[in-house]
């Protein structure tokens, strides 16, 4: 047999394979790309395998996984909040992974019980107080601010926010719904104002006098104080960070904490790739890059957070298993609706 008779064959499925594909996966990510693009070039750089990245709106790109179905190009969605996270497993657009990289990383509060999501980082959700109107004695938790003494004088975002929704959700896994609302009443009648703008609205409001305290994320109080922007800086170092809800505080369950979060999409075609990806975002360095860079708290306690959030000092968080928030989020919804707050 000649030499091209034996290798005809091979060169017949070579042409019937077609061209070579590169590695790849598919990344749709709620996250501004400044806060996730150097992580995904780091994990490009060690494996070879390129991340195609689409940023948007988290709940645009939940319709939009939505609306593609199983013709989404997408492998991965990367979202804030396990309340948004709960709504996309609830869509159907998730598909669960079993990983003992992930389950031994990820403590089980931070994740979804059937590996349907996994929390990367971690915020927590204070009171910030300003500094010279008032004391940290005269705080304790979030029921407390419902008391008549703080009328006039919170700000906090609307009903519409996520991140307020799933406060209110872990209120009503740990008091019911009952206890719950007659609190959002009392608490609504102590705004110093009708909701308006995001967390670092409720930030510049009380440092311009509006409100005394406020309830914000510490990732955007973090952000700001280290801002090129002097306005940003000065208006968050006109306030301080009070733990609410700690041990002798009278309910002593911590301070309520979610996380931004990651899931393989039920149309994955590059699920190997994308558990990869997973896997590279809880490795000790990314979780690093993530405290020190975004100022958000890892989700694996064994790596040092940033200098502006060790300086806040040590608190009980709520281990509350964060799907819990996403189980009572329309339940939250509606209750907001009934105490008045838009």
């Amino acid at each position: 047999m000649s030499l091209s008779r034996w290798m005809l064959p091979f060169l017949c499925a070579l042409l019937l394979a077609g061209p070579a594909v590169a590695a790849e996966v598919n990344l749709y990510s709620a996250r501004q790309e400044n806060l996730i693009k150097p992580l995904l070039d780091r994990f490009t750089e060690q494996t070879g395998i390129e991340v195609n990245l689409v940023t948007g709106k988290a709940d645009a790109l939940l319709q939009r996984l939505k609306s593609e179905g199983r013709n989404s190009p997408a492998d991965l969605l990367l979202t804030t909040d396990a309340g948004r996270l709960h709504r996309a497993r609830e869509a159907g657009v998730l598909a669960p992974v079993a990983s003992d990289t992930l389950s031994e990383r990820i403590p089980a509060h931070y994740r979804d019980p059937e590996g349907y999501w996994f929390g990367l980082s971690v915020r927590a959700r204070p009171i910030v107080y300003v500094t010279d109107r008032v004391r940290p004695a005269e705080l304790s938790t979030y029921e407390a601010l419902a008391d008549p003494k703080w009328k006039g004088r919170v700000c906090i975002r609307s009903s519409s926010n996520i991140y307020n929704q799933s406060l209110v959700a872990s209120m009503i896994a740990h008091d019911g719904v009952e206890a719950t609302e007659a609190w959002a009443r009392d608490f609504v009648a102590n705004f110093a104002r009708p909701p308006i703008g995001g967390d670092r609205d409720q930030v510049l409001a009380a440092a311009a006098g509006q409100c005394d305290v406020a309830v914000v994320n510490t990732y955007y109080l973090g952000v700001m104080l280290n801002e090129d922007d002097p306005e940003q800086r000065e208006a968050a170092g006109r306030v301080a960070v009070f733990w609410p809800n700690q041990e002798g505080s009278g309910d002593g369950r911590g301070t309520h904490v979610n996380v931004s979060g990651i899931a393989l999409t039920a149309a994955a075609g590059n699920r190997d790739n994308a558990v990869r990806l997973m896997e590279f975002l809880t490795s000790d360095a990314s979780q690093a890059w993530y405290a020190q860079v975004n100022h958000e708290y890892p989700v694996r306690g064994s790596v040092p957070v940033s200098d502006t959030l060790a300086a806040w000092g040590d608190f009980k968080a709520d281990d509350l298993d964060l799907h819990l928030l996403g189980k009572y989020n329309a339940e939250a919804v509606r209750l907001m609706d009934r105490a008045g707050w838009k």
